[in-house]
This record gives structure tokens, C-alpha cells and sequence, in this order.
């Protein structure tokens, strides 16, 4: 298998990360949903692997921009209780 099969291939676990990643952060539960955001940053970090390689410059960009959500939300998940209040 050569690198272009294999980097192709990334996308297949980037939308599988992305996936998994929304149906946790659909969770009541605080850590199902810090996992939810942990899987969104991989599939950040997949997608713009991908993208690189596929000179998909609207999807590195974009998926920067959600990396910056994700980790936003990472730190917002873990000053909130398990109720589901925040502030800001």
C-alpha cells in the first residue's frame, strides 16, 4: 500500500471520529460528552490531513475553525455541572 492509498484512506476514519463524536456530545453525562469533544478534535486533526492532501483548502480552514470550537467547548464542558448550566 503506498502513501497516497493510505492518506486517502483517513478519510474514512475522520467521518467514523465525526460521527461518534456527535452522537456523545448529545449526552446528558459530562464525560460522554468531554469524549464527544475529544473525538471531534481527532476528526479535526484527520480531516485536515485529509484535506492537505487533497488540496481542500475550505475544509482545512473550516476544520480549524471547529477545532477552536471543540476545544472551547472541551474547557466550557468542564466548568459545568452535570445539569447542563452554563454561563457564557
Amino acid at each position: 500500500m503506498d502513501i497516497d492509498s493510505i492518506i486517502n484512506a483517513v478519510q474514512w476514519p475522520a467521518m467514523a471520529a465525526t460521527l461518534v463524536a456527535a452522537w456523545l456530545i448529545g449526552s446528558q453525562t459530562k464525560r460522554k460528552r468531554s469524549w464527544g469533544f475529544y473525538c471531534f478534535i481527532l476528526s479535526n486533526i484527520l480531516w485536515v490531513i485529509w484535506g492537505v492532501y487533497a488540496d481542500a483548502y475550505a475544509l482545512i480552514a473550516l476544520q480549524i475553525g471547529l477545532f477552536v470550537l471543540n476545544v472551547r467547548g472541551t474547557k466550557k464542558n468542564e466548568v459545568t455541572s452535570d445539569s447542563g448550566s452554563t454561563a457564557g
